[in-house]
Order: C-alpha cells, then structure tokens, then sequence
C-alpha cells in the first residue's frame, strides 16, 4: 500500500472550483484530507495553528479577496520555517498572464505555476517530481 499524504491545503475563494478540485483529489485517493481556506488571511491563520501540521501541498489561487494569492506570498517568506517545512506551493489560477507567471518563476516558494482547473495529470506530475515516496 502506497504512502498517502496528510493533508492538501486548497487556497481559493471560489466555491465551484474547490468542490471540483476535492473530487479530482479525492478519487486520486492520495491523502488523508484536504483543507481549504477562501483567501490568504485564513490561509495564514491555518499555516500559524500550533496544532496544525503544515500540508504538503498547496494549491494557490492568485486572484482571492481580503489577501490575494501574492500578498499571501509575502506573508508566508516571513513564516517560522517549522510551518513551511513540508510545503510545496503550486499556483493555480484562471491568470495565464505572462506577468504573472514571470512573477512567479521569481518567488523562491512558488514550486510551479498552473491554470485551472486541477488534474490528475498534473497530481501525478506533482507526485513523480516531489513527493516519490507517496507513490
């Protein structure tokens, strides 16, 4: 039996795409459970939880409310590194703006930079490249 991962922490105000982003997971059936927070500040507010254990991966929306996925950025650099240390940031956003993508690839945090919606290919992609273990 393979290794699952413990949690994958989706970032992102819309509803429609965390409810399809849950299914593609899900059926993967690749880890324990998955968290979402609809904007940056909730987002921060889960990574700082003491008795929170950092997620794996997680799955960035750039455009959110309150803190978007940028400022969320510039927040998570400062974090301790005990909250940072399992976590890959992958963006996924609707943005295929050069800029944004530009933006991205300069962000020493930032794994990778993708347009929604979420797919197996791409968690599959994610799994060979990062976590061989859970495989």
């Amino acid at each position: 039996m393979r290794k699952k991962l413990n949690c994958i922490l989706l970032v992102d105000d819309d509803p429609d795409d965390n409810y399809y982003h849950q299914i593609v997971i899900n059926k993967m059936n690749i880890v324990n459970h998955i968290d979402i927070a609809v904007n940056g500040i909730e987002a921060m507010a889960y990574l700082k939880n003491k008795n929170q254990n950092p997620p794996e991966i997680i799955f960035l929306d750039i455009n959110m409310p309150k803190m978007n996925g940028w400022e969320f950025l510039e927040e998570y650099k400062n974090l301790d590194i005990d909250k940072k240390a399992k976590v890959l940031i992958m963006i996924l956003t609707t943005s295929a703006n050069p800029d944004d993508i530009k933006r991205a690839k300069e962000i020493q945090d930032v794994t990778g930079f993708e347009t929604k919606p979420l797919s197996p290919e791409l968690i599959k992609e994610i799994l060979q490249q990062h976590f061989q273990d859970y495989l």
